[in-house]
């Protein structure tokens, strides 16, 4: 059994079909989606059919939230807002429904996934630090929990000696310790490489596999361009940040 996990697609459909086809080259037999399936980028709608066409898990993000709510977003930067009112505009009352009904959290089989955090997932802390972190391992209880949010994949590792991280690529799961794992971001990556990123859950072998997958990145800022978005997201993409 292969879990290909993935967060933040944030309607870039060129990077998240990139994502799903590596997944099933590699023989992933389920699909999880970590949230934040919309927002910055041009195919909102498209996004979200294709996801809720996997019949997978998925947990709330909070630009899929602001964006099936009818009031202006709070505590969004200018360049999220701007995207956030046009996803609004491109997305049918189906989807909004769908993205308003999704929990904040779940577990699946016998790990758990959030966006953000677990102790306080509606409030979408960033967790980029140990101390942030540990936090979320006070409410998990599961060896592994799989989050988003950040765009940068990295594992905090809760053992005797305290709270470590490191970075995934290949992870063994030592099922004594518990783990925090943001497995990046497939559509809008921050941490310097513009490829799209998730990750592969070996379950058998308790492995957690990092996967990089190029996509048509010119397609993808063309769209942004064409669409009026800010000229910004577009130029981000390429750098990764």
């Amino acid at each position: 059994m292969r879990f290909a996990i993935f967060s933040d697609v944030h309607s870039n459909l060129e990077a998240l079909e990139a994502v799903l086809r590596d997944a099933e080259e590699h023989k992933c037999t389920h699909f999880v989606c970590l949230g934040d399936v919309v927002g910055y980028n041009a195919n909102p709608h498209e996004c979200v059919a294709r996801i809720r066409e996997l019949g997978c898990p998925v947990v709330k993000g909070n630009h899929d939230e602001q964006a099936s709510l009818t009031e202006p977003s709070h505590n969004f930067n200018e360049l999220a807002e701007q995207a956030i009112n046009w996803t609004r505009e491109h997305l049918d009352d189906a989807d909004k429904e769908w993205l308003r009904d999704l929990r904040f959290q779940r577990q699946v089989r016998d790990f758990t996934i959030v966006h953000a955090t677990l102790d306080a997932p509606e409030h979408w802390v960033y967790v980029v630090n140990v101390l942030d972190a540990a936090a979320s391992f006070t409410y998990q209880h599961t060896a592994v929990c799989f989050f988003g949010h950040t765009h940068v994949p990295m594992a905090f590792i809760r053992e005797e000696k305290g709270v470590r991280r490191e970075r995934i690529e290949q992870l063994q799961i030592d099922m004594t310790k518990e783990y925090f794992i943001n497995t990046g971001g497939v559509g809008q990556p921050r941490d310097g490489d513009w490829r799209a990123a998730y990750c592969i859950y070996h379950v058998e072998k308790n492995i957690v596999e990092q996967r990089r997958v190029e996509y048509d990145l010119k397609t993808a800022q063309q769209k942004i361009v064409e669409a009026g978005l800010p000229p910004l997201l577009a130029e981000r993409l390429a750098v990764g940040r």
